[in-house]
């Protein structure tokens, strides 16, 4: 989605982690939580997920990294999503359609076009560690925006476009499937209203999306720098 085409903006204060950095939040932060009272591990409660799934959750646990906020996984080779809350348990989880071209970095100034203007190769679900906060997109709809100025915002499944097929690829078993978007993460609009807004209702929350054509050591250096289990 162009911030070209976007009036609204986040409820919340929210910033970007860049690619190969990561560190707490930000000021607009909640406090960080005493130790003990959080367990070392997220909780999955029994919900199928990759490898590097679970070691990103129990990282950002063990780590505080949410910073005592809520935070999601979004695993683009999987092309799923999941919401924790701010304790690390598994609030939901649910296919997602991402965006159609494989990659990692946001293109640079994409954030000021069109959509039309949006070529194929171009429309990348980039990776790395985001703040994110409820907002409005054309001054309609509600989203979860993950970076604002590249227009990049997780959001019910937008079914504007018959061609497209998007309620018929979120069904799919397949992740191929699901890439079709121009950036943003659509997830079905069941799931974002039971679960993405109310646990977002209250505060800000961090976005953390795998890396699919790098290891995710060199997107979340610190998460590298962590003992084996």
């Amino acid at each position: 989605m162009a911030r070209s085409a976007v009036i609204g903006a986040p409820r919340g204060a929210f910033a970007l982690m860049t690619v190969g950095a990561l560190c707490l939040g930000t000021a607009a932060a909640a406090p960080v939580k005493s130790p003990a009272a959080i367990p070392s591990r997220a909780d999955f409660t029994g919900e199928p997920a990759s490898d590097d799934a679970r070691r990103m959750a129990d990282w950002v646990i063990a780590a505080h990294d949410n910073a005592g906020m809520p935070f999601v996984i979004v695993d683009k080779v999987a092309a799923k999503v999941f919401v924790f809350d701010t304790r690390g348990r598994l609030a939901g989880a649910a296919p997602a359609l991402l965006g159609l071209a494989r990659g990692d970095d946001i293109v640079p100034g994409i954030g000021q076009r069109k959509l039309a203007d949006i070529g194929p190769r171009d429309r990348v679900t980039p990776a790395g560690r985001f703040i994110a906060s409820l907002g409005r997109d054309l001054g309609t709809e509600d989203v979860l925006w993950v970076d604002y100025a590249s227009g990049v915002a997780l959001h019910r499944v937008i079914t504007t476009n018959p061609s497209e097929h998007r309620l018929r690829r979120l069904a799919s078993n397949s992740p191929s499937e699901r890439r079709i978007s121009y950036g943003c993460i659509n997830v079905p609009a069941a799931f974002y209203d039971a679960v993405i807004d109310p646990a977002f209702a209250a505060s800000s929350g961090v976005v953390y999306i795998l890396p699919e054509t790098r290891p995710i050591g060199q997107v979340f250096v610190q998460l590298a720098l962590q003992a084996p289990r």
